[in-house]
């Protein structure tokens, strides 16, 4: 069974057209959900899709779906799903997110064009929003179609220019009335860019994801007081911000302390909103949001408390007070040996080298797994970057993913 590469490459090239941006090297696309450019890329998918043989059918937030049933095998046996995204974040990359997708109908392609014959109908999935940068909540098709909001909730989000999630999907022609549940699923494999370099460093050319970091959020809040930077002496200070800034080295510290017995914890500051932020007065207030993930969940609590203590300390040491509080957790998720276990025979067997890895970033994968067996299959990220123009991951890996793919799908029937 052998997957066509250079077919694969066409359909990731001419997809990057849709929202292509201009960049002095590199290809990038901003592919945003509702835009003409969403459109574009999804009619070109539903074309794509029904040219193998697959019908295709669209949920109420834009989900899309395309089924092959082969010859002999019931509509109603649970399919094999495969699939990712379209969408991107602004000014994003070529692969992440289109890679999964049309790597999943080159698989399925494939096992049309061999003489194996599945004994489950395939599924190539397209799931809408997962970058969450139109409507700020990440992985929003998929969340809605395990059950975890309401299409209600979800289509009545609003973006920044005030239109609805809604009225977006119907202005494009993709407010379907089917129904897309992975709980009807059997299996569920996703091919995604690595977005780091262990892969690249190793010359692996596939990762098999076996859990996918928990993620907590925390905000943390510091009052001082505004005062003329001029006028206010040193001694006389209450910073905010010089406060905040303490915080976020301890925070850095603490995590790299937790990573001596759990690896995958990482922790970061990632924004600061600083009150009144002009140049020539000292800031008088500083409210922080705080990323923590690991595949340990204990790992995630130690780091918590121990900035929420350090963080609480700067109130005796400084002239400042502080609020801390922790307001999302999500757990860290194991992924189904099964479907790992058939992803590693797969490549020992095809004699592509493999290695077992985490995610620290979380994918549709996540949602699905809770109501399915799921798995991941990571290739290697050039420089380990994403989100960029600048993202890249040669055709020869993208086609081993397809190869592997295509054969563990088969493993998995």
């Amino acid at each position: 069974m052998a997957v066509d590469r250079d077919r694969l490459r066409v359909d990731i090239k001419e997809n990057a057209q849709f929202g292509a941006v201009e960049s002095d090297s590199g290809c990038g696309r901003s592919v945003l959900t509702g835009s003409d450019a969403d459109q574009r890329a999804r009619k070109r998918f539903i074309t794509r899709l029904e040219d193998a043989g697959l019908e295709p059918r669209v949920d109420p937030v834009g989900n899309i779906a395309g089924r092959w049933i082969p010859d002999g095998v019931s509509a109603d046996t649970a399919p094999i799903a495969l699939g990712s995204h379209l969408d991107s974040v602004p000014r994003g990359g070529i692969f992440d997110g289109p890679l999964g997708v049309y790597a999943a109908l080159e698989a399925v392609r494939a096992i049309q064009e061999s003489a194996e014959t599945p004994s489950r109908p395939l599924e190539v999935v397209s799931f809408t929003e997962e970058e969450g940068s139109r409507f700020g909540v990440g992985t929003l098709g998929s969340l809605v179609a395990v059950g975890e909001i309401s299409v209600e909730e979800a289509l009545s989000m609003t973006n920044d220019d005030g239109d609805t999630f809604e009225e977006c999907l119907e202005r494009i022609g993709f407010a379907g009335s089917s129904e897309i549940d992975p709980a009807t699923w059997d299996a569920w494999l996703e091919v995604h860019i690595e977005q780091d370099t262990e892969l690249e460093s190793a010359e692996i050319p596939i990762g098999v994801v076996d859990s996918i970091s928990g993620i907590t959020n925390c905000t943390a809040a510091v009052a001082g007081e505004s005062n003329h930077a001029g006028a206010t002496s040193m001694v006389d200070r209450r910073d905010a911000l010089s406060a905040a800034s303490e915080f976020v080295v301890d925070v850095e510290r603490i995590a790299k302390e937790v990573t001596n017995d759990h690896p995958t914890a990482v922790a970061t500051v990632g924004r600061q909103d600083v009150e009144p932020n002009v140049r020539n007065i000292v800031p008088g207030r500083v409210r922080m949001e705080m990323d923590v993930r690991s595949v340990n969940g204990d790992a995630i609590d130690t780091i918590v408390e121990r900035s929420a203590d350090r963080f609480e300390r700067l109130e005796h040491e400084r002239p400042v007070e502080t609020d801390f509080e922790r307001n999302r957790d999500m757990p860290p998720i194991e992924l189904s040996d099964r479907c790992v276990d058939a992803i590693e025979l797969t490549a020992e067997r095809l004699d592509v080298e493999s290695t077992t890895m985490h995610s620290g970033a979380v994918h549709d994968t996540g949602n699905v797994a809770a109501k399915t067996d799921a798995a991941m299959l990571f290739v290697p990220s050039r420089d380990g970057i994403s989100h960029s123009p600048h993202e890249w991951t040669d055709w020869d890996d993208c086609a081993i993913s397809a190869r592997i793919l295509a054969a563990t799908a088969l493993e998995l029937t």
